[in-house]
């Protein structure tokens, strides 16, 4: 069982940055994909990006290339998401997910993971 929590989330102004992080427990992290997801109201539920236990990254939605980074550090069995220029449209509840996997994996769909964190809100105001 993998527990998940979530952190960092806080009201901005547009421009401004935030760093979210996740800590993993309950399960070997180096052992794990991790993904954070977003979902602003009355909208689905969208991939941000992704990191595997090799290291590798994707960022899933078009709108945080360049702006988002995703990281890990496996001694803190955290992952982060790092966000520079936010803007008004970032605004939502960012959500980290795990799943067991090999050294490459993951997916941006939400429904391939099977462990989520509990959210954390972040607000971006013009």
């Amino acid at each position: 069982q993998v527990q998940l929590v979530e952190s960092g989330g806080g009201s901005v102004q547009a421009g401004g940055s935030l760093r979210l992080s996740c800590v993993a427990s309950g399960y070997k992290y180096s052992n794990l994909c991790m993904g954070w997801f977003r979902q602003a109201p009355g909208k689905e539920r969208e991939g941000v990006a992704r990191i595997w236990p090799g290291g590798g990254k994707t960022y899933c939605a078009d709108s945080v290339k360049g702006r988002f980074t995703i990281s890990q550090d496996n001694a803190k069995n955290t992952v982060y998401l790092q966000m520079d220029s936010l803007k008004p449209e970032d605004t939502a509840m960012y959500y980290c997910a795990a799943r067991a996997c090999g050294p490459y994996g993951g997916s941006c769909a939400g429904s391939w993971y099977n462990y989520w964190g509990q959210g954390t809100q972040v607000t971006v105001s013009s």
